[in-house]
Formats: C-alpha cells, sequence, structure tokens
C-alpha cells in the first residue's frame, strides 16, 4: 500500500482542493491541521486529521511519521498575527524560532522545510495535483482591462515587487497612478478594504510574488472571496503575476468577477517570464506562515 501524503494545512479552502485533487489521483491524505486557522470541513476530506497550535511543530512532524508519510505538502496561510496571539510552541517549535534571526516568510517557511526534510519527509509541489490553478498571461474575465487600467496595473506591478523586496506584503492598490494601500501584516483582505475606502470606486488590485520569493513553499493566491470583497468597494481590476499565483475556484470567482463588472488579467512582471509549475518537489507551495486571506 503506498504511502499516505501528508497535509501541512492553514487558513483558506486550498488544503480542501488540494486533499480533494490527490484523492481524486489515488493517493491518501493525512492532514495536520491549526487550531483557529484550518476549516473544520477539511476532516471531510482527509484520511485521518490531527489538530495542533501553531508552533508545534515537534507534534507536527511526530503525526506525519506515525501516520508513515513520506512526502508533505504545505498548504494554506497561518496568519502572522499568530506568531503574537495564540501561539504555543512545543518544545522542537521553539527551539527552530530561537534558531530563526528573522521571522521573514521566505526563511521560516526554508526553515520549516528543512526541519521536516531532516526527519525524512520530502516537501513536495501541493500543484502536483492541482496544475491548473496556476494561470498563463492573459486575460481571465469577460472583460478586459481599459487602457487607464492597464496603466494602473503596470505601475502597480512596479510598486508590488518594489514594496515585496523589503518582505513586507504582496498586494498594492491603486488608482489614477496613486498608491492607496500597500499589504502589510494584516494581509490582503485589509489592504483591500482601506484601498478601496480610499478610491471610492475604480481602485485597481494587484497581487504579485516578492522578487526574492521561494516558490516551493509560498504562492500567492486570489479567490472568489478577493472578488467580493473588490466588488463591496468598487474597485475594478484584479491583476496577478502569471506563473506565480494561485487562482482558487476559479469557475465561481470569474462568475463573480462578470456580475461585479470587475477585469481580472494574468500580467507577466518586467523581467519575468512565464513559467509552469513543475511537478515533484521541483517547484511549489502556499506558506504556513502567511498574513492574511489565501481565499
Amino acid at each position: 500500500m503506498a504511502a499516505p501524503l501528508g497535509l501541512i494545512a492553514g487558513n483558506g479552502v486550498f488544503p480542501r482542493l488540494v486533499a480533494r485533487g490527490a484523492r481524486e489521483a489515488g493517493v491518501d491524505v493525512v492532514a495536520v491541521a491549526h487550531v483557529g486557522e484550518t476549516e473544520p470541513d477539511l476532516e471531510g476530506e482527509v484520511r485521518a486529521c490531527t489538530w495542533i497550535r501553531v508552533g508545534e511543530l515537534g507534534k507536527m512532524i511526530r503525526t506525519l511519521k506515525q501516520a508513515g508519510c513520506e512526502r508533505a505538502v504545505m498548504a494554506g496561510g497561518i496568519r502572522k498575527a499568530r506568531l503574537f496571539s495564540g501561539f504555543r510552541p512545543d518544545l522542537r517549535g521553539a527551539a527552530f524560532l530561537a534558531r530563526m534571526r528573522t521571522l521573514h516568510d521566505d526563511k521560516l517557511l526554508r526553515g520549516i522545510a528543512d526541519e521536516i526534510e531532516s526527519d525524512g519527509i520530502r516537501v513536495i509541489a501541493s500543484t502536483e495535483y492541482l496544475p491548473r490553478l496556476v494561470p498563463a498571461p492573459g486575460v481571465l474575465s469577460r472583460r478586459s482591462p481599459k487602457a487607464h487600467e492597464r496603466s494602473d496595473v503596470d505601475f502597480g506591478v512596479r510598486v508590488a515587487k518594489a514594496v515585496g523586496s523589503f518582505e513586507i506584503g504582496q498586494t498594492v492598490v491603486v488608482k489614477n497612478g496613486l498608491v492607496l494601500a500597500v499589504e502589510a501584516v494584516e494581509g490582503t483582505d485589509a489592504a483591500i478594504r482601506r484601498g478601496g475606502e480610499l478610491a471610492r470606486g475604480g481602485a485597481v488590485v494587484v497581487k504579485v510574488s516578492k522578487p526574492q520569493q521561494d516558490l516551493r513553499f509560498d504562492v500567492p493566491a486570489v479567490g472568489p472571496e478577493t472578488i467580493r470583497l473588490m466588488a463591496e468597494f468598487g474597485a475594478t481590476v484584479l491583476a496577478v503575476e502569471a506563473g506565480r499565483t494561485i487562482v482558487l475556484e476559479r469557475e465561481q470567482m470569474l462568475e463573480a468577477a462578470a456580475r461585479a463588472g470587475i477585469a481580472v488579467v494574468a500580467v507577466e512582471a518586467p523581467g519575468e517570464t512565464h513559467a509552469p509549475p513543475a511537478s515533484g518537489g521541483e517547484h511549489a507551495m502556499i506558506a504556513v506562515l502567511r498574513p492574511g486571506s489565501t481565499r
């Protein structure tokens, strides 16, 4: 009997999609879920689900090893605010954080992956079972951005890349060449709310990967909730980075965009070219410590 796949689950719908995709491929899934983050209905998608508190790294790895997992995926976000509230590290988790000199996402994720792999469990790409989630360049929605919106998209991509280089966030909200909001530790949803309130309609939301982002573990994500928030505040365009962003529940998201008149486009950042995610362990996944929503 094949070894089960270990699923390290954060918040949002993505862990359920990964579990469902793996199951449809005939792969058994054993999950480690985070109290206060992971949605309870994940339990219905997996063979077994163990609940831990954020920071219980030892219990996480022990659970996967006892289940016989040889591979694991990291899917869904953990709000970084959990590091300051509701954080309950076990001995291994505390020792790990003591060795870390930064709380930057990329270094945390690489460190967590190294800890998991040091116990013989290979961290692989969760897109291995859901390759269609990553869009190629082009207009995804029924409506294309207008010329002035395209200009804001181009500007927003440059700003978001610059902001990302300082490990601040991945999303900016722009209107008429002005930056209205920048995502920080509070997450994408809060940035959309702040920018939307200031814009009073017509805002452009741009979400990209950070220049130094390790896409094996950390891929930006958007979904129906992103469109719902944008519609609430009258935003008109969502631009994501082609080949480096996950689109969750694409059909539902694009239908919601059509109803709201929102254009959705996947663009290439300057100096970067589109490359589809590889299978196996060469590309991959969403952060286990990401601020904000992954929906």
